[in-house]
């Protein structure tokens, strides 16, 4: 007698969603028929929990205090999920919760820190091609804007900084091993050392107004062949690091919004002259549907939040085998490196933050003898209860927590930490201290 499979109404919709999104005839739908689709599928749990699976391809969680629908990675408790059935949501949905089409198609890439799997070596040669060959006199490519100008030395030419701001720009989160080639070979360049120490490097993130900057200056100073090399520096590097899943989704969204103007050489002139946001306006508005994830720490700093959290739950679904709640510990992992950087910030979170997760980092932050708190880091070290079982997803902890630190800082206007984020920290910790260590040395993890 065959097995009965157990109802799982997450699996179900997505699924659902999906071939209805994937059906040619769903772009010529009416708006509304659309978001009646959609609404028809909506989920309620145990809990009370009201969810649907939308743009994106990912999953929405209702506040039940005003309505509003918040990007929420879904519960992976299987009574939860078993517990799930449709009903139809009345209310009219907001236009940006409805898949167009082409959002549905993204290939999310890797989100893995550069400790544990390293660059593949081919890439940093082509790498290592592009910085040796793209030298050039600084007077003919002046380094002067911020903050690219503050990290290297006052003779470096833009083209070096072009290659290193494209990697920064494109790495999902710029968390490298000390020993990494591909930070090294740039170290005859740097005017300072990168945050962090011999075992990891914390580096800030470049923004597209930084690269549409060296971009620009170029252009106003009446040297627009210059202005098109540095186009073509970064979409060469940008080009050259597309194998590695840690930077193609951006990579490739970069590319997008560059070839355009290697093609036609004075697209961006006009807006050059109005001032580099208006650059980045331009290119960001180049940038294809398909991609349009890929930009959004560019376009909204709270949804990228979001974004950011939904990665970094999925980065603990192996602790719900341990009967641990990955949505609980995320928020509790939020909480303890809001406390330990800037516990003010959290008032900027909030809002970003869906109900069950804003009440969890709420009352952690309040309550000193939280019995959530045991699963913060202690001493520089993960609990055993969320040692991660492998190098890879240990990878996958350390960005999501780094890039998630990343994102809450931009969004409350706060320094990143020269010395990581206590959760990325403690991440890195256990990689490089124990199980790197212990496969190299062909022990018991």
């Amino acid at each position: 007698m065959a097995a009965v499979r157990q109802w799982d109404g997450f699996s179900t919709i997505e699924g659902d969603v999906r071939a209805m999104v994937d059906d040619p005839r769903w772009p010529g739908l009416p708006a509304q028929a659309k978001a009646q689709a959609v609404a028809a599928r909506m989920l309620v749990t145990a809990d009370g929990g009201r969810w649907l699976f939308g743009t994106h391809a990912r999953w929405y969680r209702q506040d039940p205090v005003d309505g509003r629908w918040h990007l929420s990675a879904p519960p992976l408790d299987q009574a939860l999920r078993s517990s799930a059935h449709v009903v139809r949501h009345t209310s009219p949905l907001a236009a940006d919760l409805v898949p167009l089409g082409p959002d549905f198609s993204y290939e999310e890439g890797s989100t893995q820190g550069f400790i544990g799997p390293d660059v593949p070596t081919d890439i940093v040669e082509k790498i290592r091609v592009l910085v040796l060959s793209r030298r050039a006199r600084h007077e003919d490519f002046p380094l002067t804007t911020e903050p690219l100008s503050r990290l290297f030395a006052g003779d470096v030419a833009s083209t070096v900084a072009a290659v290193w701001g494209t990697l920064m720009w494109t790495a999902y989160a710029p968390a490298f091993d000390g020993n990494e080639v591909l930070l090294s070979m740039f170290g005859e360049f740097l005017g300072r050392a990168l945050p962090g120490d011999e075992f990891v490097r914390w580096v800030s993130r470049v923004s597209l107004l930084d690269l549409a900057g060296l971009y620009a200056e170029r252009i106003r100073a009446g040297e627009p062949k210059a202005g098109l090399r540095l186009a073509a520096v970064m979409a060469n590097t940008a080009d050259a690091v597309l194998a590695d899943d840690r930077f193609r989704p951006r990579a490739a969204a970069l590319l997008a919004m560059l070839q355009p103007a290697l093609r036609r050489r004075d697209l961006d002139h006009a807006a050059a002259h109005q001032g580099d946001e208006a650059v980045r306006q331009a290119w960001l508005d180049r940038c294809p549907p398909l991609l349009t994830r890929a930009v959004v720490g560019e376009t909204s700093p709270g949804e990228y939040f979001r974004h950011s959290m939904y990665d970094l739950v999925q980065a603990l679904g192996y602790i719900a085998k341990r009967r641990h709640d990955p949505r609980v510990t995320a928020a509790a992992l939020l909480a303890a490196d809001l406390a330990a950087l800037s516990p003010k910030s959290a008032a900027k979170v909030y809002p970003w933050l869906d109900p069950e997760m804003r009440h969890v980092v709420h009352t952690v932050l309040a309550d000193p003898r939280h019995t959530l708190r045991e699963q913060w880091p202690d001493d520089g070290e993960l609990p055993p209860s969320l040692h991660p079982p492998d190098i890879g997803s240990a990878a996958a902890l350390l960005g999501t927590a780094y890039a998630t630190g990343l994102a809450w800082c931009d969004l409350a206007g706060v320094e990143s930490p020269a010395s990581g984020f206590a959760t990325a920290a403690a991440t890195a910790r256990r990689l490089t201290h124990h199980l790197i260590f212990a496969n190299e040395s062909g022990l018991n993890q």
